[in-house]
C-alpha cells in the first residue's frame, strides 16, 4: 500500500510538472548562467584538483541545483495549506509517509532532469567526464534533494505564510553554499575557513563528486560523501514523515 499510494501522490504533482514546462526549464537557468559566464574565467587556472575547471566547477553548479531548488520547494506545501488541500489529503487513509515521498520523489526528478540539461551544456562547453562519474553525481543530486525537500516540506507545515519562510531558507542555504565550496574547494582558502567548512555536510557531497568526476571512485571523499547522502536522507525523511502525522493534529 505504501508503493501504491507513493505512485498516486507522486503521478498527481509529476503532472503538474509536466502541464509547466517552463518551469522546468527557467529552474536550471541560474547554473546554467553561472556555468556560461563564470566558467570560462577559471579554464586554465590551477584550482588544486586533478581534473579541469569543468571537473571542478560542474559537480558545485549540480549540487547547487539541488540545494535552492528543494529547499524552496516548501513553498508550494504553504500554498496548499491556504488552500485546503493539505487538510483533504490528510483526512484519507493514505500513508502519510507516502504523502512526503510522493512531493519529494517528484522534486528529485525534476531536478535529476534539470541536472542532465545541465551536463549537457558543460559537455558542449568543454566538460570531459567518465559516465559512471556523472552517474554517481546525479544519484547525489537525487538524494540531496530528497533530504533538504523534506525539510523544506517539514518546515513549511510548522510555518502560516511564506514570509515566516522565506527569510529562514536564505538564512541557510547562502551559508552552505559558501561554506561548502560550491564554486571553488575550499582548499583554495585559508585554513580557518577550510577547517569550518567541515561542519558543513553538502562539503562532502561536493568532494565525492569532484572525485567521481575525475574517475576515482575508491577514496575517502566518495566513501564519505555517501554515507553523508545516505545518513542525510533517512534522517530527513523521518523528521518529515513526523511531521506530516502531527502538524495540525
Amino acid at each position: 500500500m505504501l508503493l501504491h499510494d507513493t505512485a498516486l501522490v507522486y503521478g498527481r504533482y509529476l503532472r503538474q510538472s509536466l502541464r509547466s514546462r517552463f518551469a522546468l526549464l527557467f529552474g536550471v537557468l541560474m547554473p546554467l548562467l553561472y556555468l556560461l559566464f563564470f566558467g570560462p574565467l577559471l579554464t586554465g587556472l590551477p584550482l588544486g584538483g586533478r581534473g579541469s575547471s569543468w571537473q571542478v566547477l560542474v559537480p558545485g553548479l549540480l549540487l547547487q541545483l539541488g540545494l535552492f531548488g528543494a529547499s524552496f520547494a516548501g513553498f508550494m506545501i504553504i500554498l496548499e495549506k491556504g488552500q485546503g488541500v493539505v487538510e483533504r489529503m490528510r483526512v484519507t487513509p493514505v500513508s502519510r509517509l507516502a504523502l512526503l515521498l510522493g512531493r519529494v520523489l517528484r522534486e528529485a526528478t525534476v531536478f535529476v532532469f534539470q541536472a542532465v540539461l545541465l551536463v549537457l551544456a558543460a559537455v558542449a562547453m568543454g566538460l570531459r567526464a567518465p559516465l559512471p562519474g556523472v552517474l554517481i553525481g546525479f544519484a547525489f543530486v537525487a538524494l540531496l534533494t530528497v533530504s533538504l525537500a523534506s525539510l523544506s516540506y517539514a518546515l513549511a507545515m510548522k510555518v502560516a505564510t511564506p514570509q515566516g519562510f522565506g527569510p529562514v531558507i536564505n538564512a541557510l542555504t547562502m551559508p552552505a553554499m559558501l561554506l561548502s565550496g560550491l564554486m571553488l574547494p575550499m582548499t583554495l582558502g585559508p585554513r580557518w575557513l577550510d577547517v569550518l567548512s567541515h561542519f558543513m555536510p553538502l562539503r562532502y557531497l561536493v568532494d565525492a563528486m569532484r572525485d567521481a568526476y575525475v574517475g576515482r571512485y575508491a577514496t575517502a571523499h566518495m566513501l564519505y560523501g555517501a554515507l553523508v547522502a545516505v545518513g542525510l536522507t533517512v534522517l530527513s525523511v523521518a523528521v518529515g514523515t513526523r511531521v506530516f502525522r502531527t502538524a495540525g493534529a
